[in-house]
């Protein structure tokens, strides 16, 4: 079951980050740390990029879409997990809104980007507990051998970028932004060294 390794990994990946970004935000309006309008942006699409575009859909494909042809069991809170990778587009133009509003020195704009930001974490947790404890144990019921090995395949094919992927336009390297997050954060996620600073 590489595939359920991998998906379990991601969960563990982005839940991290999404801890780094939160306290990188707290400390932000605690006066403690300069904000990097860089690097927020970075993470914003990173989480377009990866776990909206390409994880989710991979859930959709090779977990979701196999466990229905199998039975009739957890349907309804399978249709809920996909009306809710549906919803990506929007959930994100909420957080970019949000952001380009702080960016831009609007009044309030950093608290309205900070309560968008917990509403979209808070989405998160609820969204992978859900698949955690509801989906997981029903997946290891009814999948076939035939079943995890192309999930296995289309989970190893396309692994999350904070590894360090560099993508085609050359963009900022998620792995090294990830770094920079990561040595902000409190233990035991982080390192706690912040602030942030360009090589």
């Amino acid at each position: 079951m590489e595939a359920m390794r991998i998906l379990m990994d991601e969960h563990q990946s982005l839940a991290a980050i999404i801890h780094a970004i939160r306290y990188m935000i707290k400390e932000i309006g605690e006066g403690r740390l300069e904000p990097d309008h860089k690097l927020l942006k970075a993470m914003v699409e990173y989480l377009d990029a990866y776990p909206e575009k390409r994880h989710h859909p991979k859930e959709d494909e090779f977990l979701f879409g196999p466990l229905r042809a199998r039975t009739e069991e957890g349907a309804e809170v399978l249709a809920h997990l996909e009306r809710e990778h549906a919803e990506a587009d929007a959930r994100i133009k909420t957080l970019e809104a949000a952001l380009a509003r702080y960016q831009a020195g609007e009044p309030c704009g950093f608290e309205a980007f900070s309560e968008a930001f917990d509403a979209y974490a808070e989405f998160y947790r609820l969204h992978m507990m859900t698949e955690e404890r509801e989906v997981i144990p029903l997946l290891i019921k009814y999948l076939t051998p035939e079943d995890w090995a192309r999930a296995d395949a289309g989970f190893a094919a396309n692994r999350d970028p904070m590894g360090g992927t560099r993508n085609a336009g050359g963009q900022e390297d998620f792995g090294r932004i990830f770094s920079k997050l990561v040595a902000a954060a409190p233990a035991p996620i982080g390192l706690g060294a912040g602030p942030y600073k360009d090589d």
